[in-house]
């Protein structure tokens, strides 16, 4: 259950102290928006009273200290400035500006639509292992993800809220119902069924030039290979050079399913913004 969900659930029960992030100056752990709520949870650990982050060490602990204070209080709305550095310290070396609010269950829909998450668009064409393992590395991370392949019976029976399994065959037609910003990730079992997809997005691309990120899997050789084809079917090679092939950041030669998924997630993350 993501953060929010958790937080929305134990305000029904319970209130809570909200600490938000409301600005930066020079490092800091976290960014602006970054939250956690403090609950009043007496001799519980630390980690049954608080739901989110805003960064850890000294920072966090005097501002879960300062949310406790004002749960067993009559203050309601706070605003705090850390310096980090020598005093707290953390060798961040900036500062970060605090605010804190109690929060109860009449503020749940009004939380709901302020944090509530911007989930990226994500398509991964593709069930067998890497695909698998990089919809698991993806699937905690703020993203919306389409999994697509032809083959219906190889998607696992649970999946993750926030990921949507989809049969299609042919396989490529998927590509135009995506929806505008999506990056994709072109990993099937089948070379010529990742040939019509990449072809696919290369056309959606010049009619609508509304996709992010387009990865395939694959050597140089495989590169190649597909721009040579795809050349013959009358895409120019600055078309093709949208695609994104080798897949993973550089540095990472293992070829475990895990290690691609990680070296791709982490390709991602260099590429989308939320």
């Amino acid at each position: 259950m993501r953060a929010l969900q958790q937080l929305l659930a134990r305000l029904s029960v319970e209130p809570a102290c909200l600490v938000e992030v409301e600005a930066t100056q020079g490092s800091a752990p976290r960014e602006q928006g970054a939250w956690m709520a403090v609950f009043g949870a007496g001799d519980a650990p630390a980690s049954t009273g608080q739901i989110g982050t805003i960064g850890g060490g000294h920072l966090e602990w005097l501002a879960a200290e300062k949310a406790r204070a004002m749960l067993a209080g009559s203050e309601t709305e706070a605003h705090e400035r850390y310096p980090l550095g020598p005093k707290l310290g953390q060798c961040c070396g900036g500062v970060v500006h605090l605010r804190f609010v109690k929060v109860g269950a009449a503020d749940r829909a009004a939380l709901q639509a302020r944090l509530a998450e911007k989930f990226a668009p994500v398509a991964i064409f593709g069930a067998g292992h890497v695909g698998a393992a990089l919809v698991q590395v993806l699937a905690p991370l703020p993203l919306q993800i389409t999994w697509v392949d032809s083959r219906d019976a190889i998607f696992p029976s649970e999946l993750s809220a926030n990921v949507v399994a989809e049969h299609s065959d042919p396989v490529e037609a998927a590509v135009a119902d995506l929806a505008a910003g999506s990056s994709i990730f072109i990993l099937t079992h089948n070379h010529q069924q990742d040939l019509f997809i990449t072809q696919a997005c290369l056309v959606r691309l010049r009619e609508q030039a509304d996709l992010g990120m387009v990865g395939l899997i694959g050597s140089a050789t495989k590169r190649a290979s597909f721009a040579h084809r795809l050349q013959e079917r009358g895409f120019s090679a600055t078309e093709f050079a949208r695609i994104t092939c080798p897949i993973g950041v550089p540095g990472i030669t293992g070829k475990a399913p895990e290690v691609i998924a990680i070296a791709v997630a982490a390709q991602l993350l260099q590429s989308v913004s939320y």
